[in-house]
């Protein structure tokens, strides 16, 4: 399969929760760890460093420093939980605190404009530089994704975080969930959302501290982390002499999406290639769309934070202990997938569709639009590149397995329905699967899940993409808000796999809140312009166009994007204004 999942959402974007073990700590942790918790009706909250001295590199070839310091958010007592949504495209993003009342969950709306996107609360940490002469070179601040790499600090925390992995940066997500589980720390560095620093070899004094208005919003103390920096300069070609490679630092714009090759869930990779970080320095993987938890796909999006948090890397070697609480329709984080294997044969016995939930496919407005060669390279053509994501709103996943019969270049696909316990209670045929040999795809697509249009400006055809068949995977997290949404997909049975060119069987899943995102760079991620004229046009994004697969709502399927086609043959432009308050092309 060779949509990778490089980073992709933790998924590189969709891998479960790692539980991790502090096992040494500074004092500031120990001693934060072991205070009782104040009765309070939020969680008690604090900023440590998890070690007094870091060493980062600044490679010759590419200079910049990530200022990846070690410090920590630790949640005590009771998480922190933050739910982030937004009611349409039209309004803004909002977010609300859950707090504690007589042991009971409380929703307390946050001010207006504490967040103004999904990617994580903004200017939460201030960090401060001084040189060994104590001149200060360098003041900024950093946002925090609370779903940052993060571990235990103690032994009775909770084994596993019921939280997401990470911040999602699709422009057009619907609602996230933000925590710090009791117990745990997250790191405040932004990873590849940060840009690096230029600095010189030699030693800094780094604080780091948390700004005013969340220590307000939070009760958070006014303590600094102080942190000894040394900044090493190294050389590329000296790690290509000792290791026979050239490492490549990680920089946001290097991004993969629905690409080449695959890897092992735990890689926390995404539809598409990577790349091989600066050792000593990986910023974050790169990948390209936003992902369940890693924010993978393909297209022009940055990189999530790193997967794993560098001060607290040993795994714990207890296996994780089972959720408690998981029953039937929970939203809160601990609900587990049922743990569907796929079957070994296809199914028989008499068809049915039974009355229990299924999925609801809703398509995203298209993004990442761009004039493009479409990979082609002919001379004389001009084509509409974009990226484009179908999403699952629930309240089922969607779970089709495909079948091939002995010496058949097509496998016959079903879709299965499950009730509340996850048992299997029906089937029904729904199309085929093909295999796609193209570059970038590489795998098994099942035909007809969604399709790609360019309407005129009284919505008629104009152009219609020859793509319509899919590898599904949770690369996003679309709305993890919505019920039964499972903030873990990987840690289910249900993950990805589009099989080898050789396979008899595939099951591809579709898990409750996330959507599937193919970008631009994709094979089929285009239409052929270079007859159209200039005008309006809008680009539709269709789920389902066939309407075989069964779900909770037809009537959503459709999205579409304004764009505005220029310019002259072999010259053509686009504009894409904004969705609403999206303002993102």
């Amino acid at each position: 399969m060779t949509r990778r999942r490089t980073a992709r959402l933790r998924r590189t974007l969709l891998a479960g929760t790692t539980a991790i073990a502090v096992t040494a700590v500074t004092a500031g942790i120990v001693a934060a760890a072991q205070e009782p918790a104040k009765a309070a009706t939020g969680p008690e909250l604090s900023l440590v460093a998890a070690t007094t001295s870091v060493t980062l590199t600044t490679w010759k070839e590419d200079p910049g420093v990530y200022l990846d310091l070690g410090t920590y958010l630790i949640a005590e007592g009771k998480p922190l939980e933050l739910k982030v949504t937004r009611k349409s495209y039209k309004d803004p993003v909002t977010v609300t605190q859950t707090v504690y009342e007589g042991g009971k969950a409380k929703a307390k709306k946050l001010p207006a404009g504490t967040v103004k996107d999904f990617s994580g609360l903004p200017g939460f940490s201030e960090i401060t530089l001084t040189d060994e002469a104590g001149k200060k070179v360098l003041t900024r601040s950093e946002n925090f994704c609370p779903n940052n790499a993060s571990g235990r600090v103690r032994p009775d925390a909770p084994s596993t975080s019921k939280y997401p992995e990470s911040c999602p940066t699709n422009p057009f997500t619907l609602g996230s969930v933000w925590g710090v589980q009791k117990g745990w720390a997250a790191n405040t560095y932004a990873g590849s959302y940060s840009e690096p620093v230029q600095l010189p070899a030699g030693t800094y004094t780094a604080k780091v501290g948390v700004a005013k208005k969340y220590r307000d919003l939070f009760g958070i103390a006014d303590k600094a982390a102080t942190v000894k920096m040394t900044v090493v300069e190294r050389s590329y070609e000296d790690e290509q002499g000792s290791t026979g490679a050239v490492p490549r630092s990680a920089k946001a714009g290097e991004h993969a999406g629905h690409g080449a090759g695959h890897q092992a869930p735990s890689a926390h990779a995404g539809h598409g290639p990577g790349h091989a970080p600066a050792p000593a320095e990986a910023a974050a993987p790169v990948t390209s769309g936003a992902g369940p938890s890693y924010n993978v796909g393909h297209g022009p999006l940055k990189a999530a934070p790193p997967a794993l948090p560098w001060a607290l890397k040993k795994k714990q070697k207890s296996a994780p202990s089972p959720q408690a609480g998981d029953i039937s329709g929970q939203t809160d984080g601990s609900r587990q997938a049922p743990a569907l294997k796929p079957l070994s044969k296809r199914p028989t016995g008499k068809a049915s569709v039974p009355d229990v939930p299924k999925p609801d496919l809703r398509s995203l407005p298209a993004y990442g639009i761009t004039i493009s060669d479409g990979e082609k390279d002919i001379p004389g053509k001009d084509y509409l590149a974009f990226s484009a994501n179908v999403w699952n709103a629930g309240p089922a996943q969607l779970v089709v397995d495909g079948f091939r019969s002995p010496g058949k270049d097509k496998m016959d696909a079903f879709q299965y329905f499950y009730d509340a316990k996850g048992k299997q209670v029906g089937y029904t045929p729904t199309g085929t699967m093909e295999w796609d040999p193209r570059p970038g795809h590489v795998h098994w697509h099942f035909t007809d899940f969604a399709s790609y249009r360019l309407l005129k400006a009284d919505k008629k055809e104009a152009v219609r993409s020859g793509k319509e068949a899919f590898c599904l995977a949770n690369t996003d997290a679309i709305d993890y808000t919505v019920k039964n949404a499972n903030w873990h997909p990987y840690n289910t049975d249900l993950s990805t796999a589009c099989g080898e060119e050789n396979s008899i069987s595939v099951r591809e899943v579709l898990d409750v809140g996330s959507g599937d995102t193919y970008t631009q760079d994709l094979p089929g991620q285009s239409f052929d312009i270079t007859g159209v004229p200039n005008g309006t046009y809008y680009i539709q994004v269709l789920a389902n166009p066939e309407k075989r697969l069964k779900e909770t709502n037809l009537d959503n399927n459709s999205a579409l994007r304004k764009i505005v086609l220029g310019g002259e043959p072999g010259k053509r432009t686009v504009t894409v204004p904004a969705h609403d308050l999206v303002n993102a092309n």
